[in-house]
This record gives structure tokens, sequence and C-alpha cells, in this order.
């Protein structure tokens, strides 16, 4: 059981530039203590045999593959658009 100290908990939000109350102290204390107890806990997990990981879930390439493909037609693409002319949209200037 590691409880932080007030004290502990005053210098940890000094550092992170924090005012906190005395209520906020008194939580966080808990909060942090608890934190602490849990990290404690991981570590009396016996992981020998398990090969480092960088990540805990499979990853896998959201990207779709870059095919050419056929795109919208015009007329299409510039249906929603709130202001065109023929074949593009039509936008203020943003330069001056």
């Amino acid at each position: 059981m590691a409880k932080l100290s007030l004290t502990e908990v005053e210098t940890i939000a000094e550092l992170a530039k924090l005012t906190l109350t005395d209520a906020e102290k008194k939580m966080f204390q808990e909060q942090l203590s608890a934190i602490l107890d849990y990290a404690e806990m991981l570590q009396q997990v016996d992981t020998t045999g398990i090969p480092p990981t960088a990540s805990a879930i499979p990853l896998k390439n959201v990207m779709r593959p870059d095919e050419v493909r056929l795109s919208l037609p015009t007329e299409e693409a510039l249906a929603n658009a709130p202001d065109a002319d023929e074949a593009s949209f039509r936008v203020r200037a943003v330069l001056d």
C-alpha cells in the first residue's frame, strides 16, 4: 500500500503548476495512491516468457489500396456546393 502524503501531493501540484484546494489535495492523495497501488500490483505479475511488444492490440493498415478509380461526375461533386459555376467551386478570395 503506497499512500502519498499531502506534502507529496503538494509537491506534485507545484511541479505541475496547479493550485489545489484542500479538498482537491485530499481527493488527489487518494486517487494517486490508488494508481500507485495498481502499479505495484502490476509489478507482481509474472511476465517471464512474454515477448516485448509495441502495442497490446494487433495493428492493421486502415488505408485503402492506392488504385486508380473513377471520380464523381462534375455535376454530382458540385451538387451540394454553396456556390459554384459551371465546373468548379466558387469561394471568396482568402489572399489580400
